[in-house]
């Protein structure tokens, strides 16, 4: 399968670990122009290095925070200026986990703007480009919460959910310019965000880290976690043309542990 993604360009946000870094490096290799978005800059040259460079790619980063998402308009609408983006990649650090009735507002708040105001201000500023060369991709990594809320994740639930509502909404609207946009739905996978949580069980339930690993990978059917590599080959193929009439969609790449359809 040829998917025609030689000398896009792609802005990969949460790039310098996880799904996001594992993301930019697939792309890389599939040819894409990468511009990686992270707000530490050392680990963002680092990634840089790795990326695959044989096709004569131009690779480049920007430094942003999503808790400021002014700052961040600033920054991307910038980096329009100079090239256009065929492919955004929404990927940011979930919110703390906690029971939903103990959560406060504040954290509402910014897990919101973090997740979905920084989202619509990515999309706003790249659309222009994505309309005149008739080709985007907008792939959103959510959670597969906004199919079956997950215990402790309170605020991730929520705020998941809008996120999902607001990207369906969103495909509806650009579908007719050839653009696309879908989530990516990860289940327990092997990133940071993942070993917080097991540290975080085992401190409330008293059992073990190992413990607490093996209750999780038990309740996958694949029995074991996933690798952000497997999640970056889902990303790469809805990046590309042989994805076209996929849109508007929930992927859940979850080693079969979601129960609903």
């Amino acid at each position: 399968m040829n998917l025609n993604l030689k000398d896009k360009n792609a802005l990969i946000c949460g790039a310098t670990g996880g799904i996001g870094k594992a993301s930019a490096l697939a792309l890389a290799e599939e040819g894409v122009n990468v511009t990686l978005v992270a707000r530490n800059e050392d680990k963002l040259k680092k990634v840089l290095e790795e990326l695959d460079h044989n096709q004569g790619q131009n690779h480049g980063y920007l430094v942003a925070d999503f808790s400021e998402p002014a700052s961040l308009k600033e920054k991307v609408e910038e980096a329009t200026k100079t090239k256009a983006y065929h492919i955004l990649l929404n990927n940011t650090g979930g919110p703390p986990g906690g029971k939903i009735s103990e959560a406060k507002t504040e954290e509402f708040e910014a897990a919101f703007t973090q997740h979905l105001i920084c989202n619509h201000i990515l999309v706003q500023a790249l659309l222009p480009g994505m309309k005149e060369r008739g080709y985007g991709r907008v792939i959103n990594v959510i959670s597969t919460s906004v199919k079956q809320p997950l215990d402790g994740l309170g605020v991730s639930n929520t705020i998941r959910g809008a996120v999902a509502n607001w990207s369906k909404t969103m495909a509806n609207e650009l579908g007719e310019f050839g653009i696309t946009v879908n989530n990516i739905l990860p289940g327990a996978t092997a990133t940071g965000r993942l070993t917080d949580i097991i540290k975080n069980k085992a401190n409330k339930t008293g059992k073990t880290e190992e413990e607490v690993t093996q209750a999780m990978q038990s309740a996958v059917p694949a029995k074991r976690f996933g690798q952000p590599e497997e999640l970056a080959n889902a990303v790469t193929f809805l990046a590309s043309e042989a994805a076209s009439y996929i849109n508007g969609i929930n992927v859940p790449v979850d080693g079969g542990r979601t129960k609903s359809l």
